[in-house]
């Protein structure tokens, strides 16, 4: 794994990046994997979707996992959150080991997962009715937990009646009513407009900053995970295995116009190269023709 002593040459090793990053190695872990392969049964014989994955992950960390088509993303996810069994390995949380879904650990899909007969008050109450909390606490601790959303105003709608982005700050509550240790989210942000992911990234890092979580985001937009992270990990493909985990020197806090500035640059391009590293042959796609070549298109 990366570590200070070989952080890689594209970061800005200033005294502020090695100081923050020393505070975070030196965080409990609340996340460890080890060894951890997935294999599923096809007929063409057994599939390798994950390949003996070991990482960890820090006490209020926000790790984001990005990689090439195909390489595990939410199989792994769904395998940490305690959705899926692995075949062989082990996952941990606050050093115990998962065996299926808990309370403390959150998850948020990419789809709108609300369940449109409640409303937004009742969604973020459901997680924590179902645990045995009061209807009076659980409705005043869902009250707390929409307005850190910013929906105060719309705690007795139904999910029809708000829009993508707010329907997700509403799965986010949700996941947060119990108090998770860690919380997932799978692409959250894929299904929604450029203007309004961007929206939901501020208000994600606001959220985090002022709640006591730790974050593992799935994502496959570059930009994205360099924006919300403090480490990225990168994962190959066919089958998913452990490329590099990269640690992302741009400060916190967090604001768009880091997205212009050098550091951001080239950190999104060391990615990109572990993505796609330069000099790997490209497939070319096959060319329909349905007119003859114009020399005037290019």
């Amino acid at each position: 794994m990366t570590t200070l002593e070989n952080i890689p040459s594209y970061l800005d090793q200033t005294p502020d990046v090695a100081a923050r990053f020393q505070r975070l190695v030196e965080r409990p872990v609340a996340l460890e994997v080890k060894g951890l392969t997935k294999r599923f049964e096809s007929s063409r014989g057994a599939i390798t979707a994950l390949d003996n994955l070991s990482f960890n992950v820090h006490k209020r960390e926000f790790t984001c996992v990005i990689g090439p088509s195909g390489c595990g993303k939410s199989t792994l996810v769904r395998i940490l959150a305690g959705l899926e069994t692995a075949t062989s390995g082990e996952v941990l949380v606050d050093g115990k080991a998962v065996s299926g879904p808990s309370p403390n650990r959150g998850m948020v899909f990419q789809g709108y997962t609300l369940f449109p007969w409640l409303s937004v008050k009742e969604n973020v109450m459901f997680g924590p009715r179902v645990t045995g909390t009061s209807s009076v606490t659980a409705e005043r601790e869902a009250r707390q937990w929409i307005d850190l959303v910013g929906l105060g105003k719309f705690e007795n709608a139904y999910p029809h009646q708000l829009s993508g982005g707010m329907k997700q700050r509403v799965a986010i509550a949700r996941a947060l009513a119990n108090q998770p240790r860690v919380l997932f989210m799978d692409e959250p942000f894929g299904a929604l407009d450029a203007q309004t992911r961007c929206e939901m990234q501020n208000y994600l890092l606001d959220i985090w900053k002022n709640v006591d979580i730790t974050i593992v985001f799935i994502t496959h937009d570059l930009d994205e995970a360099v924006f919300l992270s403090d480490r990225i990990l990168v994962l190959d493909a066919n089958p998913g295995r452990f490329r590099e985990m990269v640690q992302v020197p741009v400060p916190r806090p967090r604001h768009n116009d880091q997205l212009f500035e050098p550091t951001f640059g080239a950190t999104r391009k060391h990615i990109e190269n572990l993505i796609h590293p330069p000099g790997r042959e490209q497939k070319e796609a096959p060319v329909l023709r349905i007119a003859k070549p114009d020399p005037d298109v290019i």
